[in-house]
């Protein structure tokens, strides 16, 4: 297995924290002493010194609040498998998710994911994506992207939410995060459209209740977005169906949504074996979220995120 921990790039977002998921900490020898395997955006000067906690875990306070999009849908698929009959390539998302401040895990908060699928077409709103706009793209791609993209915000960055145009919910799902804060989904990589880079929706709902209709009540207090290093995405774009996505592919840089910051901006870390990606893929992060604030994406913008909302989320109900 391969493990893809990308460079980081640009400045640290202004609010809501995003923990560097994949700091490996291991007590050794008799005193405790603390082995840390990081990448080397973990062991860079930081204007957040990490907190050790009484396990050992190293917590940073991270932040980038993401705007929600114009395709989310609240909570109506209760599930960890949110495939459907989708194609693509295998991918398992693990996302861990803890109190920024205490570093402790968040028990039964509730996740929601939601993105498009290989030919960048998003559930509950097939007429209006793909390609931000049209059906869904048909033809092989040619060449490494180029350029800045050009035109209005692009389909699932920017604020103003739609309703859905269809009944179908491929891709979505919320869970429940176990004792450990740990919540395990399981989907297919992601594809592209028209202005956005790959990547994947996710919130963070606490103080609500789990009932037989659903998660009922609490709100919003994490919203943001999981993104995909340039090499696995080209790696699944020499397969099908995402080789037949003729749609002008936004790299990571390019992205008017990512912030540039690496793991702290949801840069997902990524596991998968480089010669045979379409086995599957591995993704992790770790995500510390204040539970007392209010997030729910909202408002607009790019990088940085949107300010925080007074009004609650929605309640979450199955179907």
């Amino acid at each position: 297995m391969d493990s893809e921990v990308p460079e980081d790039r640009g400045q640290l977002a202004r609010r809501t924290v995003l923990v560097a998921g994949g700091v490996a900490v291991t007590a050794v020898g008799v005193a405790g002493a603390l082995s840390v395997s990081a990448s080397a955006q973990e062991n860079a000067p930081h204007p957040h010194p990490p907190k050790a906690t009484a396990s050992g875990e190293a917590c940073y306070t991270l932040t980038s609040e993401l705007v929600e999009g114009p395709y989310y849908i609240d909570a109506d698929k209760i599930r960890r498998d949110v495939t459907e009959d989708q194609e693509g390539i295998p991918l398992t998302l693990d996302l861990k998710v803890i109190d920024a401040d205490t570093c402790r895990p968040l028990r039964n908060a509730a996740v929601d994911i939601w993105h498009c699928n290989a030919t960048g077409v998003y559930s509950g709103y097939e007429a209006g994506s793909g390609g931000g706009g049209g059906p869904a793209p048909t033809g092989t791609p040619t060449g490494t992207p180029t350029g800045t993209p050009t035109g209005g915000p692009p389909p699932g960055g920017g604020g103003g939410h739609q309703a859905p145009t269809d009944a179908d919910r491929f891709l979505r799902g919320t869970w429940h995060t176990d004792r450990h804060g740990q919540v395990t989904f399981k989907t297919v990589f992601p594809g592209w459209y028209q202005g956005r880079c790959v990547h994947i929706h996710v919130k963070v709902h606490v103080d609500g209740e789990w009932t037989d209709a659903g998660y009922e009540g609490g709100h919003t207090c994490f919203t943001g977005q999981l993104f995909f290093d340039e090499k696995s995405v080209l790696a699944s774009a020499a397969l099908e169906p995402y080789a037949s996505n003729t749609t002008t592919r936004t790299t990571l840089t390019e992205d008017g949504i990512y912030p540039q910051n690496g793991h702290e901006g949801g840069l997902l870390y990524l596991k998968y074996d480089r010669r045979h990606i379409g086995r599957g893929v591995r993704g992790r992060l770790t995500l510390g979220v204040v539970p007392a604030e209010t997030n729910d994406g909202e408002g607009g913008g790019g990088p940085g995120g949107p300010s925080a909302s007074a009004s609650a989320s929605p309640s979450a109900s199955a179907s």
